[in-house]
């Protein structure tokens, strides 16, 4: 799926400001997809610069969130219903160059890839927030995977997230 043009400048300001969640409820959203991945039904949605990711019991934000504590989990690894969940996320400052060598890869891995939603902010075609859903199965368990990439330009840094959810 190609990047859609976002109707709405950044609501998160820097990466230091996003903040994790298992629990809540849909927040307004710029853009949302619906997809059958793997005999699951996943809701991708894109929310400022920040993302929500819906499936079984999993309901995914990063995003900046008033109150709430800054800051992503490196690694979080957990129950979720009948299903392990396993959360990392990672920031990387770059130079420019680096930089926009990253975005032009996040935005053709989201536009090759089956199962995504990209969206581009105005006023810079490098500010971007993607989502990527993969599925694995074989004979004894289900797994499914997202991964999601954050960029802010005017810091040069990339937040990027990566998920599993996998039945027990």
């Amino acid at each position: 799926m190609h990047a859609l043009s976002l109707p709405a400048p950044y609501l998160d300001t820097a990466a230091d400001q996003l903040c994790f969640s298992l629990d809540l409820p849909e927040r307004p959203s710029l853009a949302e997809r619906e997809v059958l991945v793997g005999g699951m039904s996943v809701r991708m949605r894109l929310l400022g610069a920040s993302h929500q990711v819906f499936v079984g019991p999993v309901r995914e934000t990063v995003a900046c969130l008033p109150g709430a504590d800054r800051g992503l989990p490196a690694r979080l690894t957990g129950q979720q219903g009948d299903w392990t969940y396993d959360f990392g996320a990672t920031t990387a400052r770059l130079d420019p160059r680096e930089f926009s060598a990253q975005v032009a890869g996040i935005l053709g891995r989201a536009a090759e890839a089956e199962h995504s939603l990209c969206g581009v902010f105005p006023g810079s075609p490098e500010a971007v927030t993607a989502v990527v859903v993969e599925a694995s199965e074989n004979a004894c368990r289900t797994r499914l995977s997202w991964r999601t990439w954050h960029t802010y330009p005017q810091d040069g840094q990339i937040v990027s997230t990566h998920t599993t959810l996998e039945a027990r």
